[in-house]
């Protein structure tokens, strides 16, 4: 009986072994991942020594771009199927926010290690700055949605509209959390998790967000994994789960007045439904569009329905 227990053992150990070893992905440098996530129209720009990538598309006599802002985990990919249906007529800006994609961990003349929410929306007047824009109007999903609102809070003079998509802001109880985000709330295994990064830990946590997760296919798998390895994005992730601040600032949304439309996943697992209504409620005017079939990132599991109604939006007076 002890042999077969130490051989039963042996075997757990060789196990676990083979599984560290299979879930070893150690950071990838920037430049091993532009090939495949940066083609044209990709740029890099200088911000305050801060290397931004960023796609700026469609015309460039656009008197009103169109500044696109991602959520947690995410990229300037994730608004490929709303560039695509915009950029004919209109000028439209996406970056990868620091922390996240390619652009990386905060550098440069900016705090290292701080991504507090006002961080972020400071970052983005600089951006816009850089890209010697006035004036704008801006989306944001999730994380992208709470700088968005931030930043307008922070110089309402440079925005004439408000795109808000499963945004963050209030303090909520979330039904569920994708894995990735809670291993890396965990102090000591995100830090393992620098190290190790198994791809149906991600695969996971993309369906979770997902209202049909069998729209989530390999290929999307794929960009968030690889895009999640570039280096410091996952040490980046961890501080910014520790910094996070749960509806501290949401009494600034009420102080919003410029034309807002909220858009919303019914099926919403991580963001509760019920939030759209509160920024409907705070932000005199905003108006408010649900898909009931959609979960936390509308705008990329149905990109045409999501953008029709931007649209309408976006060319009313």
């Amino acid at each position: 009986m002890a042999g077969l227990l130490l051989r039963l053992l042996g075997l757990l150990l060789i196990a676990s072994a083979v599984g560290v070893a299979l879930s070893r992905a150690p950071d990838r440098p920037v430049q091993t991942l532009v090939a495949r996530w940066a083609l044209p129209p990709s740029d890099f720009i200088d911000v305050k020594g801060q290397l931004v990538h960023l796609r700026d598309e469609g015309p460039r006599d656009d008197p009103m771009p169109l500044l696109l802002l991602h959520g947690t985990g995410a990229s300037l990919h994730t608004w490929d199927g709303w560039a695509a249906a915009l950029k004919p007529h209109r000028r439209v800006i996406r970056i990868d926010l620091p922390a996240f994609g390619l652009t990386g961990p905060f550098a440069g003349q900016y705090a290292p290690d701080d991504y507090r929410g006002d961080t972020y929306a400071r970052f983005v007047l600089d951006v816009l700055d850089a890209l010697r824009v006035q004036r704008a109007i801006i989306a944001g999903n999730s994380l992208g949605g709470e700088v968005a609102w931030r930043a307008v809070t922070l110089a309402p003079q440079r925005f004439d509209k408000l795109i808000l998509i499963d945004a963050t802001g209030y303090a909520f109880t979330p039904e569920d959390i994708p894995l990735g985000f809670r291993v890396a709330r965990l102090p000591v295994v995100n830090h393992i998790g620098e190290h190790l990064l198994p791809r149906a830990l991600v695969a996971a946590s993309v369906r979770s967000v997902y209202g049909d997760p069998s729209r989530v296919s390999s290929d999307l798998i794929d960009r968030y994994f690889e895009l999640t390895l570039r280096e410091g994005n996952r040490r980046a992730l961890g501080l910014r789960m520790q910094q996070l601040e749960m509806g501290d600032h949401a009494a600034r949304i009420k102080t919003l007045t410029l034309p807002t439309l909220v858009l919303w996943g019914s099926r919403d697992r991580l963001v509760p439904p019920a939030n759209a209504q509160r920024f409907v409620a705070d932000i005199r005017g905003a108006k408010l569009v649900v898909f009931e079939d959609l979960g936390h990132v509308p705008h990329e599991e149905d990109p045409s329905r999501t953008v029709a109604a931007a649209t309408t939006f976006l060319e009313a007076n």
